[in-house]
């Protein structure tokens, strides 16, 4: 099956997972992995916009990474200042728009202001959509959603009414994935077989693909082989065909 005539996600996200285990096995400390899978987001992000994928998202971060060792946290961060430096100006020639979602509240001031900076230089880039979730939880999401729309209600009255026949479309907008479609595909490395608390609301109607590889050797063949595998699922949203 070619990639013209293949059933393509609009959205396929990735949690990057098995650093640490890969670099273990090679007698490394565990940020040496995170380092190698820079190699891997790189060729996903090169193979989405070969085959067409429109928006790549990568569960970089979680809310429950920062229980980590700090040195290992302090290491993560400083990778991805390099790699937003590093990749731009190939974001720019691929046409990539960058974008970071997640509670940027607990990042340090210069990380934000890079992050900034590379969405706002990519912001005009419409050939893929490239999502970082960073300091990100499902949980967070659907919490800080509640809040927004509780504050807009206490301003304004006058919506409870619209607030009380609300949908799942429209409560969406308080999501920090507003205007971002719904995974179509979430693939996830390692072998393991749970969502970790990443995009509950969001992947109620995702199919799923969960490989023993581990991230750092997760790349443009692996990332092939999942969209060959999307393209056999029937997705049928609760309806009979």
């Amino acid at each position: 099956m070619t990639e013209d005539n293949r059933k393509l996600p609009v959205h396929v996200s990735i949690i990057m997972d098995g650093n640490g285990r890969w670099a273990e096995e090679r007698g490394q400390e565990r940020v040496y992995g995170h380092a190698a899978g820079v190699e891997s987001v790189r060729a996903c992000t090169e193979a989405a916009v070969e085959t067409g994928v429109r928006y790549l998202s990568l569960f970089a971060f979680s809310e429950e990474n920062w229980n980590r060792p700090e040195h290992e946290v302090h290491t993560l961060m400083e990778l991805m200042v390099k790699a937003m430096r590093d990749e731009l100006p190939t974001m720019m020639k691929n046409g990539v728009r960058f974008v970071v979602l997640g509670n940027r509240d607990r990042l340090s001031a210069s990380l934000n202001a890079m992050i900034d900076d590379c969405m706002e230089e990519t912001s005009a880039n419409d050939r893929l959509t490239l999502i970082i979730f960073l300091s990100y939880s499902g949980k967070w999401d659907i919490m800080q959603a509640a809040k927004k729309m509780a504050l807009e209600l206490a301003e304004h009255p006058e919506m409870r009414e619209s607030v009380m026949s609300m949908d799942t479309d429209s409560f969406g907008r308080y999501l920090v994935t507003d205007g971002i479609p719904d995974p179509d595909l979430i693939i996830r490395t390692s072998g393991e077989c749970r969502l970790s608390n990443y995009m509950l609301w969001q992947a109620a109607y995702s199919e799923f693909i969960f490989t023993d590889v581990l991230w750092p050797d997760f790349r443009k063949d692996g990332f092939r082989a999942a969209l060959a595998e999307y393209s056999k699922r029937d997705r049928r949203y609760g309806k009979v065909k």
